[in-house]
Protein backbone atom coordinates (compact mmCIF):
# COMPACT_ATOMS: atom_id res chain seq x y z
CA UNK A 1 0.00 0.00 0.00
CA UNK A 2 1.46 3.72 -0.98
CA UNK A 3 1.23 5.57 1.80
CA UNK A 4 1.28 9.59 2.25
CA UNK A 5 4.41 11.71 2.20
CA UNK A 6 5.47 12.71 5.80
CA UNK A 7 5.34 16.23 6.30
CA UNK A 8 5.99 18.16 9.45
CA UNK A 9 3.14 18.34 11.94
CA UNK A 10 1.43 21.34 12.41
CA UNK A 11 2.59 22.29 16.42
CA UNK A 12 -0.88 24.13 18.06
CA UNK A 13 -0.21 25.95 21.01
CA UNK A 14 -2.79 28.72 20.99
CA UNK A 15 -6.64 29.12 20.52
CA UNK A 16 -6.74 30.09 17.04
CA UNK A 17 -4.11 27.36 16.05
CA UNK A 18 -6.84 25.17 17.90
CA UNK A 19 -9.69 26.74 16.62
CA UNK A 20 -8.61 26.84 12.89
CA UNK A 21 -7.06 22.91 13.47
CA UNK A 22 -10.81 21.93 14.29
CA UNK A 23 -12.06 23.58 11.19
CA UNK A 24 -10.00 21.44 9.17
CA UNK A 25 -10.91 18.62 10.95
CA UNK A 26 -14.96 19.00 10.59
CA UNK A 27 -13.97 18.69 6.62
CA UNK A 28 -13.26 14.66 7.04
CA UNK A 29 -14.95 11.88 8.06
CA UNK A 30 -11.89 9.73 9.91
CA UNK A 31 -9.05 10.97 12.10
CA UNK A 32 -6.14 9.12 14.25
CA UNK A 33 -5.93 10.03 17.98
CA UNK A 34 -2.77 9.56 20.50
CA UNK A 35 -1.90 11.23 23.72
CA UNK A 36 1.49 11.50 25.84
CA UNK A 37 1.47 12.05 29.65
CA UNK A 38 3.89 12.61 32.49
CA UNK A 39 3.18 9.71 34.38
CA UNK A 40 6.42 8.92 35.10
CA UNK A 41 7.58 12.35 36.18
CA UNK A 42 4.94 13.45 38.49
CA UNK A 43 2.82 12.98 41.44
CA UNK A 44 -0.31 13.28 39.60
CA UNK A 45 0.11 12.42 35.20
CA UNK A 46 -1.49 14.69 33.09
CA UNK A 47 -1.92 14.57 29.20
CA UNK A 48 1.15 17.19 27.77
CA UNK A 49 0.61 16.14 24.26
CA UNK A 50 -2.27 15.71 21.97
CA UNK A 51 -1.52 14.16 18.31
CA UNK A 52 -3.95 13.99 15.30
CA UNK A 53 -4.00 12.81 12.08
CA UNK A 54 -6.71 13.38 9.24
CA UNK A 55 -6.03 11.85 5.59
CA UNK A 56 -4.42 15.16 4.69
CA UNK A 57 -2.03 16.50 7.56
CA UNK A 58 -0.93 15.78 11.01
CA UNK A 59 -1.04 18.19 14.42
CA UNK A 60 0.17 18.24 17.64
CA UNK A 61 -1.91 20.14 20.26
CA UNK A 62 0.14 21.46 23.65
CA UNK A 63 -2.38 21.22 26.27
CA UNK A 64 -0.16 22.87 28.74
CA UNK A 65 -0.50 26.32 26.57
CA UNK A 66 -3.73 26.62 25.60
CA UNK A 67 -5.38 26.96 28.74
CA UNK A 68 -9.12 25.61 27.29
CA UNK A 69 -9.58 22.87 25.34
CA UNK A 70 -13.74 22.44 25.81
CA UNK A 71 -14.01 23.17 21.58
CA UNK A 72 -12.01 19.61 20.94
CA UNK A 73 -14.78 17.78 22.85
CA UNK A 74 -17.57 18.27 19.56
CA UNK A 75 -14.62 16.22 17.45
CA UNK A 76 -14.47 13.27 20.25
CA UNK A 77 -18.58 13.43 20.92
CA UNK A 78 -19.06 13.32 17.12
CA UNK A 79 -21.13 10.55 15.71
CA UNK A 80 -19.60 11.49 11.77
CA UNK A 81 -15.59 11.92 12.70
CA UNK A 82 -14.39 8.18 13.32
CA UNK A 83 -11.47 8.20 15.46
CA UNK A 84 -9.03 5.89 15.79
CA UNK A 85 -6.88 5.33 18.64
CA UNK A 86 -3.99 2.21 18.92
CA UNK A 87 -4.76 1.18 22.77
CA UNK A 88 -7.40 3.62 23.05
CA UNK A 89 -8.56 2.83 27.16
CA UNK A 90 -5.81 4.76 28.59
CA UNK A 91 -5.84 7.47 26.41
CA UNK A 92 -9.56 7.64 26.84
CA UNK A 93 -9.48 7.47 30.84
CA UNK A 94 -6.91 10.35 30.38
CA UNK A 95 -8.99 12.04 28.49
CA UNK A 96 -12.12 12.13 30.26
CA UNK A 97 -10.04 12.44 33.41
CA UNK A 98 -8.34 15.90 32.46
CA UNK A 99 -10.71 17.56 30.29
CA UNK A 100 -14.29 15.64 30.86
CA UNK A 101 -14.71 14.83 27.01
CA UNK A 102 -16.86 12.33 26.12
CA UNK A 103 -16.85 10.01 23.06
CA UNK A 104 -18.69 8.32 19.96
CA UNK A 105 -17.99 6.63 16.92
CA UNK A 106 -14.42 5.19 17.53
CA UNK A 107 -11.94 2.34 16.10
CA UNK A 108 -8.87 0.70 17.89
CA UNK A 109 -6.66 -0.61 15.72
CA UNK A 110 -5.17 -2.80 18.76
CA UNK A 111 -8.66 -3.99 19.30
CA UNK A 112 -9.17 -4.89 16.02
CA UNK A 113 -5.98 -6.60 15.56
CA UNK A 114 -6.73 -8.97 18.41
CA UNK A 115 -10.32 -9.63 17.01
CA UNK A 116 -8.77 -11.01 13.81
CA UNK A 117 -6.73 -12.98 15.47
CA UNK A 118 -3.21 -11.32 15.28
CA UNK A 119 -0.55 -12.59 16.71
CA UNK A 120 1.63 -8.95 16.97
CA UNK A 121 -0.63 -6.38 18.44
CA UNK A 122 1.65 -3.50 19.35
CA UNK A 123 1.80 -0.50 17.00
CA UNK A 124 4.99 -0.75 16.08
CA UNK A 125 4.90 -4.55 14.80
CA UNK A 126 2.05 -3.97 13.21
CA UNK A 127 3.13 -1.28 11.04
CA UNK A 128 6.42 -3.37 10.60
CA UNK A 129 4.48 -6.10 9.39
CA UNK A 130 1.88 -4.09 7.39
CA UNK A 131 3.93 -1.17 5.65
CA UNK A 132 7.48 -2.13 6.77
CA UNK A 133 7.42 0.63 8.33
CA UNK A 134 10.05 1.14 11.44
CA UNK A 135 8.86 3.08 14.94
CA UNK A 136 11.35 4.66 16.70
CA UNK A 137 10.38 4.14 20.55
CA UNK A 138 12.80 6.01 21.93
CA UNK A 139 10.79 8.40 23.41
CA UNK A 140 8.31 6.25 25.23
CA UNK A 141 9.13 6.72 28.23
CA UNK A 142 10.47 10.46 28.16
CA UNK A 143 8.97 13.76 29.86
CA UNK A 144 6.37 15.25 28.16
CA UNK A 145 5.69 17.70 30.79
CA UNK A 146 9.19 19.42 29.68
CA UNK A 147 8.96 22.71 27.12
CA UNK A 148 9.93 23.17 25.09
CA UNK A 149 9.91 19.56 22.83
CA UNK A 150 12.81 19.11 20.33
CA UNK A 151 12.13 17.96 17.16
CA UNK A 152 12.86 14.50 17.42
CA UNK A 153 10.15 14.36 20.30
CA UNK A 154 7.60 15.83 17.83
CA UNK A 155 8.33 13.62 14.56
CA UNK A 156 8.32 10.75 17.55
CA UNK A 157 4.52 11.83 18.76
CA UNK A 158 3.37 12.50 14.83
CA UNK A 159 4.73 9.08 13.95
CA UNK A 160 2.25 7.70 16.51
CA UNK A 161 -0.84 8.73 14.38
CA UNK A 162 0.35 9.34 10.75
CA UNK A 163 -0.15 6.08 9.96
CA UNK A 164 -3.15 4.97 11.81
CA UNK A 165 -5.43 5.66 9.16
CA UNK A 166 -4.13 3.19 6.60
CA UNK A 167 -4.22 0.22 9.54
CA UNK A 168 -7.51 0.96 10.15
CA UNK A 169 -8.51 0.48 6.57
CA UNK A 170 -7.07 -2.71 6.52
CA UNK A 171 -7.71 -4.25 9.63
CA UNK A 172 -11.68 -2.45 8.50
CA UNK A 173 -11.09 -4.92 5.32
CA UNK A 174 -9.88 -8.34 7.26
CA UNK A 175 -12.78 -7.40 9.92
CA UNK A 176 -15.41 -7.74 7.24
CA UNK A 177 -13.84 -10.62 5.11
CA UNK A 178 -13.72 -12.83 8.78
CA UNK A 179 -17.28 -11.94 9.62
CA UNK A 180 -16.17 -10.26 12.48
CA UNK A 181 -17.00 -6.62 11.68
CA UNK A 182 -20.55 -6.67 14.14
CA UNK A 183 -18.34 -7.99 16.68
CA UNK A 184 -15.62 -5.58 16.71
CA UNK A 185 -18.03 -2.74 16.41
CA UNK A 186 -19.76 -4.22 19.70
CA UNK A 187 -16.75 -3.68 21.24
CA UNK A 188 -15.75 -0.08 20.16
CA UNK A 189 -19.18 1.21 21.45
CA UNK A 190 -18.12 -0.71 24.67
CA UNK A 191 -14.84 1.19 24.42
CA UNK A 192 -17.13 4.95 24.62
CA UNK A 193 -17.84 4.40 27.78
CA UNK A 194 -14.72 3.27 29.23
CA UNK A 195 -15.12 5.22 32.71
CA UNK A 196 -12.50 6.91 35.00
CA UNK A 197 -11.22 4.28 37.80
CA UNK A 198 -12.52 6.09 41.05
CA UNK A 199 -9.30 6.54 43.82
CA UNK A 200 -9.33 3.91 46.49
CA UNK A 201 -8.81 4.89 50.03
CA UNK A 202 -5.23 5.66 51.42
CA UNK A 203 -5.80 2.69 53.60
CA UNK A 204 -7.19 0.03 50.80
CA UNK A 205 -4.51 0.75 48.51
CA UNK A 206 -1.99 0.58 51.43
CA UNK A 207 -3.10 -2.85 52.05
CA UNK A 208 -2.40 -3.35 47.91
CA UNK A 209 1.25 -3.01 48.87
CA UNK A 210 1.56 -6.20 51.43
CA UNK A 211 1.13 -9.08 48.48
CA UNK A 212 2.54 -12.13 49.82
CA UNK A 213 4.28 -10.71 52.64
CA UNK A 214 3.00 -11.41 56.02
CA UNK A 215 2.62 -8.77 58.00
CA UNK A 216 1.24 -8.07 61.61
CA UNK A 217 -1.43 -5.47 62.57
CA UNK A 218 0.94 -3.73 64.01
CA UNK A 219 3.18 -4.03 61.37
CA UNK A 220 0.61 -3.12 58.83
CA UNK A 221 0.33 0.25 60.81
CA UNK A 222 3.54 0.97 60.62
CA UNK A 223 3.18 0.53 56.92
CA UNK A 224 -0.04 2.65 56.42
CA UNK A 225 2.41 5.42 58.44
CA UNK A 226 5.56 4.63 56.38
CA UNK A 227 3.07 4.51 53.01
CA UNK A 228 1.47 8.26 53.94
CA UNK A 229 5.06 9.92 54.59
CA UNK A 230 5.81 8.36 50.87
CA UNK A 231 2.68 10.20 49.95
CA UNK A 232 3.64 13.73 51.57
CA UNK A 233 6.80 13.49 49.92
CA UNK A 234 5.86 12.73 46.65
CA UNK A 235 3.49 15.26 46.20
CA UNK A 236 5.78 18.02 47.32
CA UNK A 237 8.19 17.09 45.08
CA UNK A 238 5.88 16.51 41.77
CA UNK A 239 7.33 13.07 41.24
CA UNK A 240 5.55 9.66 41.08
CA UNK A 241 5.46 7.53 44.67
CA UNK A 242 7.93 4.33 43.32
CA UNK A 243 10.64 7.70 42.59
CA UNK A 244 10.57 8.62 45.97
CA UNK A 245 10.89 5.27 47.72
CA UNK A 246 9.69 1.46 46.26
CA UNK A 247 6.72 -0.34 47.42
CA UNK A 248 9.15 -3.45 48.16
CA UNK A 249 11.55 -1.01 50.51
CA UNK A 250 8.17 0.14 52.47
CA UNK A 251 7.06 -3.34 53.04
CA UNK A 252 10.48 -4.49 54.31
CA UNK A 253 11.00 -1.44 56.67
CA UNK A 254 7.42 -2.54 57.95
CA UNK A 255 8.54 -6.13 59.14
CA UNK A 256 12.13 -5.07 59.96
CA UNK A 257 10.30 -2.22 62.20
CA UNK A 258 13.75 -0.53 62.36
CA UNK A 259 15.05 2.28 65.25
CA UNK A 260 18.49 3.05 64.46
CA UNK A 261 19.90 4.94 61.19
CA UNK A 262 22.44 1.06 60.91
CA UNK A 263 19.02 -1.17 61.06
CA UNK A 264 17.17 1.57 58.08
CA UNK A 265 20.17 1.10 56.19
CA UNK A 266 20.55 -2.64 56.50
CA UNK A 267 16.51 -3.26 55.04
CA UNK A 268 16.78 -4.75 51.44
CA UNK A 269 15.48 -2.94 48.41
CA UNK A 270 16.39 0.36 50.41
CA UNK A 271 19.45 2.21 48.74
CA UNK A 272 21.48 4.07 50.89
CA UNK A 273 21.01 7.22 48.87
CA UNK A 274 17.44 6.41 49.42
CA UNK A 275 18.14 6.27 52.73
CA UNK A 276 20.16 8.46 54.55
CA UNK A 277 17.58 11.05 52.95
CA UNK A 278 14.46 9.96 54.04
CA UNK A 279 16.15 8.42 57.62
CA UNK A 280 14.22 10.86 59.80
CA UNK A 281 10.87 10.76 57.79
CA UNK A 282 11.26 6.98 57.64
CA UNK A 283 12.09 6.05 61.52
CA UNK A 284 9.69 8.90 62.68
CA UNK A 285 6.73 6.87 60.44
CA UNK A 286 8.04 3.24 62.01
CA UNK A 287 7.84 4.93 65.53
CA UNK A 288 4.11 6.59 65.36
CA UNK A 289 3.40 3.17 63.64
CA UNK A 290 4.27 1.05 66.76
CA UNK A 291 2.44 4.03 69.24
CA UNK A 292 -1.19 3.81 67.02
CA UNK A 293 -3.94 1.26 67.68
CA UNK A 294 -3.96 -1.49 65.18
CA UNK A 295 -5.34 -0.75 62.22
CA UNK A 296 -7.58 -3.45 60.62
CA UNK A 297 -8.08 -4.26 56.85
CA UNK A 298 -10.98 -2.96 54.58
CA UNK A 299 -14.22 -4.92 54.04
CA UNK A 300 -14.18 -6.73 51.08
CA UNK A 301 -16.47 -8.89 49.36
CA UNK A 302 -17.25 -11.92 50.82
CA UNK A 303 -15.71 -15.03 49.33
CA UNK A 304 -17.56 -16.82 46.61
CA UNK A 305 -19.32 -19.96 47.67
CA UNK A 306 -18.74 -23.18 46.11
CA UNK A 307 -21.08 -23.24 43.12
CA UNK A 308 -19.63 -19.51 42.08
CA UNK A 309 -16.60 -21.30 41.62
CA UNK A 310 -17.80 -24.40 39.87
CA UNK A 311 -19.26 -22.07 37.51
CA UNK A 312 -16.59 -19.84 37.01
CA UNK A 313 -14.21 -22.58 36.25
CA UNK A 314 -16.92 -24.00 33.80
CA UNK A 315 -17.40 -20.94 31.56
CA UNK A 316 -13.75 -19.69 31.42
CA UNK A 317 -13.00 -23.75 30.29
CA UNK A 318 -16.22 -22.55 27.77
CA UNK A 319 -14.72 -19.46 26.87
CA UNK A 320 -10.54 -21.04 26.54
CA UNK A 321 -11.73 -23.75 23.98
CA UNK A 322 -13.90 -21.14 21.59
CA UNK A 323 -11.31 -18.66 21.54
CA UNK A 324 -8.76 -21.53 20.68
CA UNK A 325 -11.38 -22.39 17.69
CA UNK A 326 -11.74 -18.96 16.69
CA UNK A 327 -8.23 -18.08 16.87
CA UNK A 328 -8.36 -15.31 19.31
CA UNK A 329 -7.87 -14.68 22.84
CA UNK A 330 -10.67 -15.70 25.37
CA UNK A 331 -11.38 -11.97 26.37
CA UNK A 332 -12.45 -11.66 22.56
CA UNK A 333 -14.82 -14.36 22.88
CA UNK A 334 -16.41 -12.60 26.33
CA UNK A 335 -14.66 -10.15 27.97
CA UNK A 336 -14.22 -10.53 31.54
CA UNK A 337 -16.73 -8.19 33.07
CA UNK A 338 -19.43 -9.82 30.79
CA UNK A 339 -17.86 -12.96 31.98
CA UNK A 340 -18.15 -12.12 35.82
CA UNK A 341 -22.11 -10.92 34.98
CA UNK A 342 -23.06 -14.41 34.03
CA UNK A 343 -21.41 -16.17 36.87
CA UNK A 344 -22.71 -14.01 39.39
CA UNK A 345 -26.54 -14.12 37.81
CA UNK A 346 -26.35 -17.35 36.88
CA UNK A 347 -29.38 -16.80 34.00
CA UNK A 348 -31.31 -19.85 33.30
CA UNK A 349 -33.54 -18.69 30.07
CA UNK A 350 -32.90 -17.44 27.43
CA UNK A 351 -34.69 -14.05 28.25
CA UNK A 352 -32.50 -13.85 31.73
CA UNK A 353 -29.01 -14.33 29.93
CA UNK A 354 -30.09 -11.76 26.71
CA UNK A 355 -30.45 -9.16 29.87
CA UNK A 356 -27.18 -10.11 31.09
CA UNK A 357 -25.78 -9.57 27.87
CA UNK A 358 -27.41 -6.20 26.66
CA UNK A 359 -24.32 -4.69 26.27
CA UNK A 360 -23.08 -7.49 23.72
CA UNK A 361 -25.43 -8.33 21.57
CA UNK A 362 -23.47 -9.89 18.88
CA UNK A 363 -21.89 -12.63 21.59
CA UNK A 364 -25.21 -13.45 22.47
CA UNK A 365 -26.64 -14.11 19.30
CA UNK A 366 -23.61 -16.12 18.26
CA UNK A 367 -22.82 -17.82 21.64
CA UNK A 368 -25.67 -17.22 23.94
CA UNK A 369 -27.00 -21.27 23.50
CA UNK A 370 -23.47 -22.28 24.28
CA UNK A 371 -23.54 -20.24 27.46
CA UNK A 372 -27.43 -21.46 28.03
CA UNK A 373 -26.05 -25.30 27.27
CA UNK A 374 -22.61 -24.79 30.25
CA UNK A 375 -25.21 -23.01 32.91
CA UNK A 376 -27.92 -25.44 32.33
CA UNK A 377 -25.36 -28.76 32.24
CA UNK A 378 -24.55 -27.60 36.05
CA UNK A 379 -27.53 -27.42 37.09
CA UNK A 380 -28.38 -31.27 36.46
Amino acid sequence: MKLPLIQPAVWVDQPHKLRAMIEEIHHHQILAVDTESNSLFAYREQVCLIQFSTPARDFLVDPLAINDLTPLGEIFASPRIEKIFHAAEYDIICLKRDFGFEFAHLFDTMMAGRIVGRGEIGLASMLEDQFGVHLNKRYQRANWGRRPLDESMREYAQFDTHFLIPLRNCLRDELANSGRWELAQEDFIRLCDTSVPQPESDLADCFKLVGKNDLSAQQMTVLYELYQYRERRAQAADLPTFKVISNQALVNIAHALPSTYQQLEDIDDLSPKVAQRHADGLLAAVQQGLTRPPISRPAYNRKPDEAYLIRMEAMRNWRKSTGLEMGVPSDVVLPRDILYDIVSANPQTEEALQQTMRSVPWRFEHFGTQILSVLHRLEE
